[in-house]
C-alpha cells in the first residue's frame, strides 16, 4: 500500500463526515490502558520522499539475515528453497485464490490441495490428511482436542521433551476446556521415560525428534496405550529417513511445514501438518478435497469433508480454525514434488551427517559434550563450559546466531546449547563455528 500524504484538511474533513472532532474521539472507545500501551511512530509531517528515506534508514537498524550464519532450530530451520517454489506460488491463480467454495471455479487449487494431502499421507503413512492448518503449534493442540472427543477423560499426557512454544499453545487450549495435562519426563539420554507413562488419558503426545534433535523410540508404544490414541509431532525432513509414525501406529500425526519450502521469516506464516487414521476422519477438524467425476465423467476435485466449518455446524463444529494455510501448502507441495522421494532422503542424510560431524567436532574440545546420548537428527544440545547466555551473544558479535538457550533451562537442561544444521551449512562453516567456540570465554 503506498504512502498517502494527508493533510490536516483532508484528516479534519475525514473526521466531520464521521461525526467526531478528533483522533482522540475517533478512539475513546478503545480504553485508556490499552491506547497507553502503544506509541506512535513519531515521524514528522513531511513528502513522500522524506518518508520513504526515513523509514529506510530505520530498517537500516534491523541485522541482514544474509550476513548471519544460522544454526537455529526449534521447529524452524534454514533450509534451502528452490526457485521452482516460489515460481509456481507467486502465480495469480494461486496467490490470490481464496476458500474453494465453488468448485467447478477452482479446480486448479483444489487440484494442489489434493496433493499436497496424498503427499502428506505418504510422507507419514497414515491415511488421511486434511489440507493443512495454521502451524504445528495449533494442529497439535488440535490434534490433542480431537483425541479428547474421541476417548473423553479430560486428560492428556505430553512429554517434556516437547517444544516449549509447542507446549505454551497445548496449554493455553487445555486450560480454556478444562483438560489436565500431565508431564511424562525425559531420560538420562534424552527420551520420554516409558517407566513413567500414565493411564486414564485420551492421548499421549510425543515429539520425534524431539526438541532435544533426539530420535525416539516408537516401536510398541502404541500398545502401551490402551485405549488411549497416540500424537506423534514430527519434522517432516527427518521422513526422509526415520521410519513414518504410521508404521509404528501412531492415530494421529500433526508437524511445523515450515521445513518443506517456506522461509523463516519472522516466525511465520507457518503450516500445520495434520493427518489420522481414516476411522476418525469425521473427528479430524480442517478440510479434505477429495476426487470424483463431474457431470460428464471427467475426473475432478471438490471439497468432500469440512467438518469444521461453523457455517455448516456452528456449534458442534471440531475447530474454531476456519480457514487453512493453502498458498503455504501449495509451497510444500511443489518443494515435496520437485524433491521426491530420492531427494528428500538425500536431503535428510545431508542433515543428519553434517550435524554429526559438528557435534563431534565441538565435544572435542576442552568442557564440552552432548547433553544426552540418544541418537539424533539434525539438532543436538551441547553442555558448555561457560555462560551460555555470554556464549550466545560472543557468537552473535561474530554473526553466528543459536537460540535463546532460556528455552532450553525451560526443560531442566541448564549451561548448555543447543545446535540445528541444515544442508545449508558448509564445512567452512561449521569448522568456523568450532573455532569461534574454543576462543570463547
Amino acid at each position: 500500500m503506498r504512502y498517502i500524504a494527508n493533510t490536516e484538511a483532508d484528516r479534519q474533513a475525514m473526521l466531520d463526515a464521521i461525526g467526531v472532532s478528533s483522533l482522540e474521539e475517533l478512539f475513546n472507545d478503545i480504553p485508556k490502558q490499552v491506547r497507553n500501551r502503544y506509541q506512535t511512530v513519531g515521524l514528522p509531517e513531511r513528502s513522500e520522499l522524506e518518508t520513504v528515506r526515513e523509514v529506510q534508514k530505520l530498517a537500516r537498524l534491523n541485522a541482514a539475515w544474509q550476513q548471519y550464519t544460522s544454526f537455529l532450530g526449534g521447529g524452524v530451520y534454514d533450509h534451502y528453497i528452490p526457485s521452482v517454489v516460489s515460481y509456481v506460488t507467486s502465480r495469480s491463480e494461486f496467490s490470490t485464490a481464496y476458500t474453494p467454495y465453488q468448485p467447478e471455479m477452482s479446480q486448479g487449487t483444489l487440484t494442489a490441495m489434493f496433493e499436497f494431502q496424498t503427499l502428506l499421507c505418504e510422507l507419514t503413512g497414515m491415511d488421511v490428511a486434511n489440507s493443512s492448518m495454521y502451524d504445528g503449534a495449533t494442529a497439535l493442540a488440535e490434534a490433542v482436542f480431537m483425541a479428547e472427543r474421541i476417548v473423553r477423560t479430560d486428560k492428556v499426557a505430553v512429554c517434556r521433551s516437547l517444544f516449549p512454544h509447542y507446549r505454551r499453545v497445548l496449554d493455553t487450549y487445555c486450560q480454556a476446556a478444562g483438560i489436565e495435562v500431565v508431564e511424562v519426563p525425559y531420560d538420562h539420554i534424552g527420551r520420554y521415560d516409558t517407566d513413567s507413562l500414565p493411564k486414564g488419558i485420551s492421548a499421549l503426545v510425543v515429539q520425534n525428534p524431539n526438541t532435544f534433535g533426539i530420535i525416539e523410540e516408537m516401536n510398541g508404544l502404541k500398545e502401551q496405550l490402551g485405549t488411549a490414541l497416540l500424537i506423534v509431532a514430527v519434522n517432516p525432513i527427518s521422513l526422509g529417513l526415520i521410519s513414518p509414525p504410521g508404521e509404528a501406529g501412531a492415530d494421529i500425526v500433526v508437524g511445523e511445514g515450515q521445513p518443506l519450502g517456506l522461509f523463516p521469516s519472522f516466525g511465520g506464516p507457518f503450516l500445520g501438518l495434520f493427518a489420522c487414521r481414516k476411522q476418525y476422519l469425521r473427528n479430524m477438524p480442517g478440510r479434505i478435497i477429495g476426487r470424483t467425476v463431474d457431470a460428464q465423467g471427467e475426473m475432478a476435485y471438490t471439497m468432500t469433508s469440512q467438518t469444521r466449518e461453523q457455517h455448516i455446524r456452528r456449534g458442534r463444529a471440531t475447530s474454531n480454525i476456519c480457514t487453512n494455510s493453502t498458498l503455504c501448502a501449495l509451497a510444500a507441495t511443489v518443494y515435496l514434488a520437485g524433491l521426491g522421494g530420492d531427494g528428500l532422503q538425500e536431503l535428510a542424510l545431508l542433515n543428519l551427517e553434517k550435524a554429526h560431524y559438528l557435534a563431534k567436532r565441538i565435544s572435542s574440545l576442552p568442557g564440552y559434550s552432548l547433553a544426552f546420548s540418544g541418537p539424533f537428527f539434525n539438532e543436538f544440545v551441547i553442555r558448555v563450559p561457560g555462560d551460555p547466555q555470554s556464549i550466545c551473544r560472543q557468537l552473535t558479535q561474530e554473526k553466528i546466531l543459536l537460540n535463546n538457550p532460556s528455552s532450553l533451562s525451560e526443560l531442566g537442561v541448564e549451561q548448555a546449547l543447543n545446535f540445528a544444521v541444515t544442508e545449508q551449512r558448509t564445512k567452512e562453516e561449521l569448522d568456523s563455528l568450532v573455532d569461534v567456540l574454543r576462543d570463547v570465554t
